[in-house]
């Protein structure tokens, strides 16, 4: 759906209200601009029913492989993935207790039940809790009449108090990691989900485009972030936020928080991400307003080539943590580092994405999970030259039966960052 006239006027009034500053007139311009802008998720299919069905399947599958009798998995992505609820966290417990045989259950609050249902995808019992009431006795109960015998798994995000209410459930229950069985399901993508990540990449990297064109000297980074949100909204995707830092604070890879604007010959980093029904985008674009130092175009041009030795080196069966030491030799050999020293690469080479805009397993030493088809991972290989500048490229990709399959393509000169 492209921008509403309430959203268009708001970011407009918000630009006419920072009239002191010089790109008022330009960031008001931009958000007209915005407003024209058409939806690119005409051709969208959600998750549908057989799919969750089949995630559940799958996950059954895994806990008789690991011996776990249910799976207890707290609001958040993994939730939805399961499930399709769509909730929050707080101190009133809601989840879903997965048992390897029997019907999946929904605990929460009694006056949530009605909420709580309306995104539910898969046939599920819902049993509720008053407030005087303690939400595990009903866990336990759920696992006494499913007749869980085994240990039961913990989704690895579920908070303590959670966990360890288990411990009250009668008759006893012994808790072990659910990651085998979640990572198991989640870490290799369905065409469905590859299609949805697809289109959160297309959208980011249009916005990154429609910002591109608007980007004045003297915005700030907010002003400049409010473009590329405006521009995903009109595209149809939800904006997850990021990070755009100017001049010296891209010589960070999280930033600085000192005043920012930009200006003549200095860095500008992008790195954002969008949701198109519950799948991420993340992606990094460097560029320099007006004209690039020798030295800009240099470290830009090693990221690049770190980008480069990533991807040919990502291949089916190899441990993550392979590609990362790949492009870290590489880096060591041009004089940065070593390791994690500064000037040079201070994080991992890339993350895993899907549902979070990061999820296991990481590009990252030490790693010994194999590369397997489906998977998903950032590759970001950024040089980073503490006092001067940070250059920062980043594209997802995710394996092919034998080889990476790019969902952004990364740029090939600086002199056209955005292709």
């Amino acid at each position: 759906m492209s921008i509403n006239r309430r959203d268009a006027l708001r970011f407009g009034a918000a630009a006419l209200a920072l009239n002191a500053l010089p790109s008022a007139r330009l960031l008001a311009q931009g958000a007209a601009e915005a407003a024209s802008l058409k939806s690119m998720t005409g051709d969208v299919r959600k998750i549908d029913k057989p799919e969750y069905l089949a995630r559940i399947d799958k996950a059954r599958a895994l806990m008789g492989r690991h011996g776990i009798g249910a799976l207890l998995i707290e609001p958040g992505s993994s939730l939805v993935y399961f499930t399709g609820v769509d909730w929050w966290r707080s101190e009133r417990l809601t989840a879903a207790i997965l048992p390897r045989d029997g019907e999946l259950a929904i605990v929460t609050p009694h006056f949530e039940e009605p909420s709580v249902r309306e995104s539910l995808e898969v046939p599920a019992e819902v049993r509720v809790w008053n407030e005087h009431e303690d939400p595990m006795t009903v866990v336990g109960g759920i696992l006494r009449d499913r007749k869980v015998m085994a240990p039961v798994g913990i989704e690895e995000t579920v908070r303590f108090f959670v966990a360890d209410g288990l411990h009250r459930v009668k008759p006893p229950v012994g808790i072990r990691s659910g990651a085998p069985v979640v990572r198991g399901c989640r870490m290799v993508k369905s065409p469905a989900e590859l299609a949805l990540m697809q289109k959160a990449s297309d959208i980011t990297l249009a916005a990154f485009r429609f910002a591109h064109q608007n980007i004045q000297a003297g915005m700030t980074p907010e002003e400049i972030d409010a473009l590329i949100a405006a521009a995903h909204r009109a595209f149809g995707a939800s904006y997850d936020g990021g990070l755009v830092l100017l001049g010296e604070a891209s010589a960070y890879p999280h930033g600085s928080h000192k005043p920012q604007r930009v200006r003549e010959g200095e860095v500008v980093l992008l790195d954002c991400g969008g949701d198109v029904h519950g799948y991420k985008s993340d992606i990094s674009r460097t560029f320099v307003f007006g004209t690039p130092s020798a030295e800009q175009r240099k470290v830009w041009e090693q990221v690049r080539e770190g980008q480069q030795i990533a991807i040919e080196t990502a291949r089916v069966g190899l441990s993550a943590g392979k590609v990362d030491d790949a492009v870290r030799a590489r880096y060591e050999k041009w004089g940065y580092g070593p390791g994690y020293a500064l000037p040079g690469l201070p994080h991992r080479t890339g993350h895993g994405i899907g549902m979070d805009g990061h999820e296991p397993v990481n590009l990252v030493h030490g790693e010994k999970t194999p590369l397997a088809p489906h998977m998903c991972f950032s590759d970001e290989p950024g040089l980073y030259l503490p006092g001067k500048f940070g250059i920062r490229l980043e594209d997802c990709f995710h394996m092919g039966e034998e080889k990476p399959v790019w969902f952004s393509t990364p740029p090939t000169t600086l002199d056209r960052p955005l292709g």
